[in-house]
């Protein structure tokens, strides 16, 4: 099975529930008996915190659930209008080398902004995506747009990614988000980028794709 499923979610997914179909998928993949799968959806409100989160990463508890993840990483929030890709992906058929699984990853969504006129970049000391500071955008210093936590189960990834389209950047504000107090987060709504979920999922899948095959 050497195809990879492209799965589009249009509801809002229960993380418990997507956390449950993965679990489940990564052990058809790894025994051959399942394709290969990227998955393009939205949770509802929630904050996750990865295997090396702190409590303190909670700054300040409302209504929103808070969920202890097995995923890779630490405090970040989850919501309508933040994009998420969870890759399912056998890194026995590639390279097993999870670091440069990330770069693609990252990399991929850095692709994408250039294309919309975006500067952005990774930085070893922070994973995930970060807006850099330009003419065009003011800032005073790099805004984070995308994160990244994933999880291997005999190389084979779960887990994923997250862009912010047009989500409440104020549900950032009770987290210290992937516990860098001294930064902020941005998003393409923000940065003014209009662009529907179809479209996005239409133009990072193709770039992933590419990016992916060089490995």
């Amino acid at each position: 099975m050497n195809e990879i499923e492209i799965k589009i979610s249009k509801d809002l997914i229960n993380y418990q529930i997507s956390l449950d179909l993965m679990q489940s998928r990564i052990k058809k993949i790894q025994n051959n008996e399942s394709k290969e799968l990227i998955w393009f959806l939205e949770h509802d409100h929630i904050y996750t915190q990865g295997t090396s989160a702190k409590e303190s990463e909670i700054l300040k508890k409302n209504k929103i659930q808070i969920y202890k993840s097995n995923r890779g990483g630490k405090t970040t929030y989850h919501g309508p209008g933040q994009r998420i890709v969870y890759f399912l992906i056998n890194l026995n058929k590639r390279r097993k080398d999870i670091r440069k699984f990330i770069s693609i990853i990252e990399n991929s969504v850095i692709i994408f902004l250039n294309n919309h006129g975006v500067e952005a970049n990774s930085f070893k000391d922070r994973v995930g995506i970060w807006v850099t500071c330009s003419e065009k955008n003011k800032f005073r210093k790099e805004r984070k747009i995308g994160a990244i936590g994933l999880r291997i189960s005999k190389w084979v990834t779960y887990h994923g990614l997250s862009v912010n389209i047009n989500p409440n950047l104020e549900n950032y504000n009770n987290i210290d988000a992937c516990g860098l107090k001294d930064y902020r987060n941005t998003s393409l709504s923000e940065l003014g980028i209009k662009i529907s979920k179809e479209e996005f999922d239409k133009q990072f899948v193709k770039i992933f794709l590419r990016q992916l095959a060089k490995i």
